[in-house]
């Protein structure tokens, strides 16, 4: 495949990011709530967008990454992102994500990330797809698990966030 893909869903079309982006990305992902419980910069520039923007071609047509935006489709709103990652196509990839705070708790994150597992299992012949999120944040959690994924456990310390170690919760979930 060589151009990265646009999928819909009830709600949702989960497309290419464009440059025309980067101020939606900016504002959304340059929260501090956003960047808290994830690997988003803080604080978050229009370089940063804009060069996050440009990897993701390069990164899909080598079977890398599929980086998506999450769009409403009432109003054509950027609402985040979802993504696959570190693909290794017949095997595993993980799955990332962010929902901008103006959008928590609508159900976004899940249908995307529903979408998303759907495509990487069908296009990308995975067998198994994986997600971790800092422990301390559980809605991550809830949203993997409506997604069918498992709690496979738990690392602590595993990452720094703010220069302090962090445990995280492993999941995953098997094409089967």
């Amino acid at each position: 495949m060589s151009s990265i893909p646009t999928i819909e869903t009830d709600r949702l079309t989960l497309r290419p990011f464009t440059p025309s982006d980067a101020p939606e990305i900016i504002r959304l992902a340059g929260e501090r709530s956003i960047a808290d419980t994830s690997e988003v910069p803080h604080p978050y520039t229009l370089v940063d967008a804009l060069d996050w923007i440009d990897l993701h071609r390069g990164a899909f047509v080598r079977n890398e990454e599929l980086q998506l935006a999450v769009v409403r489709r009432s109003d054509s709103l950027l609402v985040g992102s979802v993504s696959l990652q570190a693909v290794f196509t017949g095997h595993q990839a993980e799955l990332g994500y962010w929902i901008g705070h103006p959008f928590w708790g609508n159900g976004y994150a899940t249908e995307a990330c529903r979408a998303v597992v759907a495509w990487g299992f069908d296009q990308f012949d995975l067998i198994r797809i994986h997600a971790c999120h800092l422990t301390r944040n559980p809605a991550s959690g809830r949203v993997l698990e409506k997604v069918g994924m498992r709690l496979e456990g738990v690392s602590p310390k595993h990452f720094l966030k703010w220069g302090i170690p962090e445990d995280i919760s492993f999941w995953g979930i098997l094409r089967e």
